[in-house]
């Protein structure tokens, strides 16, 4: 009589809490998908390669043609000899300088003091005279426009104390940019023994510098400056001829010949050319237009994902809200031969449900983006909109379940007592 009293309770039990069990929103619910980080994106891709079949050649000693939007190499001469930079080395100490007056510790209106030293410096002037003070705007527009090299070494001393600090300061800047084929000696791009940048460095600095600093195009596709009565035009013969060059700067020595590094824009696309040792002035930008050509007419930049688009919405479970949506972190944006734009792929990958609390901006799913032959490009993080609270009060369909479970329990006591009286008599 015990033991079956004893097999009565464990079955009063079941049948208190199984119907709990069974209705748990954790019971049975699928796992949640791991929601990977994007892979650091390279500068460049291995599956967009000079063809050896391709007749475009250039006249130079080195030649890239990047995708100014993805950083997809498109065609590549000997991108990875390192060659004497001459005024390329600008780029990055005009990098230093906005990075300097994004952070606050530049202004444009600063006056700057020019030092017998800048004032003596060889080469392409703005013409600063010793113990004036200038203008940083004037400054960036010197070294910009007109490939000042008075005007670097001035910017550099005030900024660093000495254009010695500075320079350890640049080649620090273009080791976190990947810039692996490159290393400085002055901030001006004078011959300098052991200074040296490959053309890939140069088209991975020049994305980075238009991406971080948009602003500064409007200084370089400005054909002319002047500064104290002297007036100078802009190297970079490409920016009249209306084809969406914007930049960036023009280079020469004895030592390695004439360089470009030009960039255009065209509707939702943007090309960086690089041309360096070509032993003729007049090569140089014929050379890199034929690349910006190249480029534009053969490949497309498709916006796979566009940063704020909203996917969803997802079922939130034991929350205030039922549901919360997703959006888009960045833009994931493709390379990709002309008419095959409809070939990308971007494939959202979501949880069934997601469990409140939810904090907003918590990633919660993300978007695979492919190419026709099923490469992973990028893999976009989905954000959750809104915060979602845990609801306090359980969801009706546990309460049902509760009750139910209780009323059966209570049942079953019930019956149980009435078989023992029944037994017992």
């Amino acid at each position: 009589m015990t033991r079956a009293r004893g097999k009565g309770w464990i079955s009063i039990l079941i049948i208190i809490f199984l119907p709990l069990v069974l209705s748990s929103p954790s019971f049975g619910r699928r796992a949640r998908p791991h929601v990977a980080r994007s892979a650091p994106s390279s500068h460049v891709t291995q599956d967009i390669q000079k063809n050896p079949q391709n007749p475009l050649q250039c006249d130079a000693r080195s030649a890239l043609l990047m995708d100014g939007l993805t950083g997809d190499v498109l065609y590549e001469q000997d991108a990875r000899v390192r060659i004497p930079p001459a005024s390329f080395v600008k780029v990055l100490t005009l990098y230093l300088a906005f990075d300097a007056i994004r952070a606050g510790q530049l202004k444009m209106e600063d006056l700057v003091t020019v030092s017998e030293k800048a004032w003596r410096t060889r080469g392409s002037k703005m013409f600063i005279k010793v113990g004036s003070q200038v203008k940083v705007e004037d400054l960036l527009k010197g070294i910009a426009i007109a490939s000042g090299n008075d005007a670097c070494v001035a910017l550099a001393e005030h900024m660093a104390g000495s254009e010695e600090v500075f320079v350890s300061k640049m080649n620090e800047k273009a080791k976190l940019l990947g810039m692996n084929d490159s290393e400085f000696r002055n901030c001006d791009g004078m011959p300098a023994e052991g200074q040296y940048v490959s053309a890939l460095d140069m088209a991975i600095l020049a994305k980075r510098y238009i991406e971080d600093h948009p602003e500064a195009l409007a200084i370089h596709s400005m054909t002319e400056f002047e500064y104290n009565g002297i007036r100078q035009g802009n190297r970079n013969t490409l920016l009249t001829k209306n084809i969406g060059v914007d930049g960036l700067k023009t280079g020469h020595i004895e030592e390695s010949g004439y360089h470009l590094l030009v960039t255009a824009k065209r509707g939702d696309q943007r090309m960086i050319a690089v041309i360096m040792g070509c032993d003729k002035v007049k090569k140089r930008a014929p050379e890199a237009q034929k690349l910006l050509e190249y480029g534009f007419r053969n490949f497309a930049t498709v916006v796979a994902v566009k940063k704020g688009a909203i996917f969803g919405p997802l079922k939130v479970q034991r929350g205030k809200l039922k549901e919360v949506a997703l959006a888009a972190s960045e833009d994931a944006r493709v390379t990709t031969p002309r008419g095959k734009e409809k070939s990308v792929l971007a494939t959202p990958e979501l949880p069934s449900v997601i469990p409140a609390p939810v904090q907003k901006g918590q990633v919660i799913g993300k978007v695979v983006v492919q190419k026709e032959d099923g490469k992973l490009v990028k893999e976009v993080s989905l954000l959750a909109l809104t915060e979602v609270e845990k609801s306090p009060i359980p969801p009706w369909p546990v309460l049902v379940a509760f009750i139910a479970g209780l009323f059966l329990a209570c049942a079953g006591a019930i019956w149980w007592i009435r078989r023992g009286r029944v037994k017992k008599y």
